[in-house]
């Protein structure tokens, strides 16, 4: 039966680094609504990719060595193969760099230019080039970037703009006539209240700073930017082209949602809209912007040493339970949270006890008082009833909650089924039951009743679950697993018979797991530590006049005391011979106790960009040496003055 089309996105991954586990929920979230979808009757196109232009993924790449076309492969290769392992059915991964998309790009900035809707002027203001974004001085916060907080630098260049202030009032009333366009409503004020009403100001979509970028065909000196390049792709990746479209175009336009993170909302609800208006397109259905993932109580970032990633947390747990565990975590508006304690948590309680062991029990008992033959249910009793009430009404629920992304409490229904389940089973007591010989048919309609409830839950876990639900539905051994099958319960067939109780979840261990997650850090940290460490035959040569930039001086520990956040970082306060102390975490608490440095003279990198380390901000590095497999030792200079440079 087809419902229809369903055109579903994820945002596309930025290729600076490969992703952490909060970067992988969303495409996560996006395969349980596309499957789900799918098992309704809609004819899905599901599509998700890469962002692989501007000056961030150029700067990196320069550093590396590397072209940026190098970098940004290796990296689109890493977030494919995260999607693949995640087993997520996206129909298709666009790369902004492939070249159909590139020419549509080009067409489309020309396009609009003709028309007059993008016009070529100057920018001045601040720029943050991580979020590659221009504000001006009363946008910062703090002087930072109001976005991700980071520094901002002065800017001005030559550039092509993109006229919001011409289509303000068409966007707003736009979105106050469709109240169901920005979801959840919260995100929707935000918008209206905090950026279109306050006055849009035209949009910078070129850049003459760096190359690595589209060019504009007609002035080569310009690189499209970012926001034409990259929000595009949701229409050239099913064959828009201002020539011509697709009919696969035709068919799938307008996407029925943009699943994205709350920090891209206002990009995809102000500017994205405003550039179909201006190319006379229809607007996506609705822009769905979710909350993020933090480990524990902070948000994910390298520098603070608190990222966890996908294919770590798949070798421990398995992919069924990672999907699990992301799906079910994150709240419908607030952020969700992920440490390795409360996935252990939720893995034992949830996965092994309650589904597992429902699954385990009723199948082996059916097993071994019927020689696992499904039995019809006449025998029927009033408590039964409330079994299959909730297993029919569940169905419902899970429709209306899917219908609001409020995946984990979806995810909760499902699962308060399989504990009915477990509490009929108390109830029944089926061993009892078997003890009577005048009770048989009785005991072959109590567990009729929990395989059919099982064959339910499974069912509605396929979206998140998929090898699981199909593992259950081998040991139920039937092939009734249909979304249509749910429409009233009885759908097993009486006389087949069940598969062999296998254990869909073993207990964990959290002290072994631990063992493992330790181990598996130390080989990562020696891994990388060898990644740093290369022979001198290999070392990348630099000039007299990039040494020079390094500035080294001689600084006295003043104090000294541990991290709470990490057993390896020491927080040094030193003295360099300028009036303001300045504040090093150090990676050397395994060699040094504090009261040992205080007093000591060591060397320090000055001019190193400050850098956040489990929240402690690091003003500077001090130098050590490598001496051993496992032994370091800093360059102690007690006998020069602090503040003394070092040439």
């Amino acid at each position: 039966m087809n419902k229809g089309k369903y055109y579903i996105t994820t945002a596309i991954a930025y290729t600076s680094r490969k992703p952490h586990i909060g970067n992988s929920y969303e495409i996560v979230m996006t395969d349980a609504l596309a499957r789900y979808k799918r098992m309704q009757g809609y004819d899905v196109f599901f599509q998700t990719g890469t962002d692989e232009h501007g000056q961030k993924i150029e700067e990196i790449a320069k550093e590396a060595g590397i072209t940026p076309k190098e970098h940004v492969d290796k990296v689109a290769g890493e977030i494919k193969d995260i999607c693949d392992l995640l087993n997520t059915t996206y129909d298709k991964f666009i790369r902004t760099t492939d070249d159909y998309h590139e020419k549509v790009v080009q067409k489309i900035f020309k396009k609009l230019y003709e028309q007059g809707d993008i016009y070529k002027s100057e920018y001045e203001g601040m720029y943050c080039t991580p979020c590659e974004s221009f504000w001006t001085e009363s946008q910062l916060v703090d002087g930072k970037c109001p976005d991700c907080g980071r520094d901002v630098k002065p800017a001005r260049e030559e550039a092509y703009f993109l006229r919001l202030s011409k289509y303000q009032k068409q966007l707003e009333e736009y979105i106050e006539n469709n109240e169901n366009f920005i979801y959840p409503e919260s995100r929707k004020k935000e918008m209206l209240n905090n950026f279109i009403k306050p006055g849009l100001q035209d949009l910078c979509v070129s850049r003459t700073s760096f190359k690595w970028g589209i060019p504009v065909d007609f002035d080569p000196n310009h690189v499209v930017y970012v926001w034409i390049d990259a929000l595009t792709n949701y229409i050239t990746g099913i064959g828009y082209d201002p020539d011509g479209s697709s009919d696969m175009y035709k068919k799938y336009w307008p996407a029925d949602v943009h699943v994205i993170g709350k920090d891209i909302v206002r990009f995809h609800t102000i500017y994205w809209p405003i550039m179909l208006m201006a190319l006379g397109e229809p607007l996506p259905k609705q822009v769905f912007g979710h909350p993020w993932l933090l480990f524990g109580a902070d948000k994910m970032s390298k520098s603070r040493g608190n990222v966890i990633y996908a294919d770590d947390l798949v070798e421990l747990f398995g992919v069924d339970a990672v999907r699990y565990y992301l799906l079910s975590e994150m709240p419908y508006t607030s952020d969700g949270s992920i440490t390795y304690e409360t996935i252990i948590e939720r893995y034992n309680s949830d996965l092994a006890n309650t589904l597992g062991n429902l699954v385990n029990r009723t199948v082996a008992m059916t097993n071994k008082y019927f020689g696992g033959e499904v039995m019809s249910a006449d025998v029927t009793e009033d408590i039964d009833n409330e079994l299959k009430t909730l297993a029919v009404d569940t169905v419902k629920k899970v429709d209306k909650l899917f219908s609001e992304y409020r995946v984990s409490d979806t995810l909760e229904a499902i699962f308060a089924l399989a504990k009915r389940c477990n509490k009929y089973i108390d109830e029944t007591m089926p061993w009892a039951l078997a003890k009577d010989e005048e009770k048989k048919a009785r005991l072959g309609t109590v567990l009729y009743n929990l395989l059919e409830g099982i064959r339910f839950t499974a069912v509605l876990l396929s979206p998140f679950m998929p090898e699981t639900a199909q593992k259950i539905f081998d040991q139920l051994n039937t092939d009734v697993t249909s979304y249509e099958s749910l429409e009233a319960f009885g759908g097993l067939k009486v006389g087949t018979n069940v598969g062999t109780a296998t254990p869909l979840f073993g207990r964990i261990d959290a002290n072994e797991m631990f063992e493992k997650i330790e181990a598996k850090r130390k080989a990562q940290e020696a891994a990388e530590k060898k990644e740093e460490r290369p022979e001198i035959v290999g070392l990348a040569q630099i000039g007299i006049d990039d040494f020079a930039k390094v500035e080294l001086r001689v600084a006295e520990i003043k104090d000294c005391e541990p991290v709470k956040k990490a057993k390896k970082l020491l927080k040094l306060t030193l003295d360099d011979g300028t009036d303001t102390p300045r504040t090093v975490a150090s990676g050397i608490a395994k060699w040094y106790k504090p009261e040992d440095l205080i007093g000591k003279k060591v060397i320090l990198v000055a001019n190193l960009k400050p850098a956040v380390l489990c929240g402690v901000e690091s003003c500077g590095m001090i130098l050590a040496a490598d001496c051993a497999e496992d032994d370091v030792k800093v360059i102690f200079v007690d006998d020069m003055p602090a503040g003394a440079r070092i040439r």
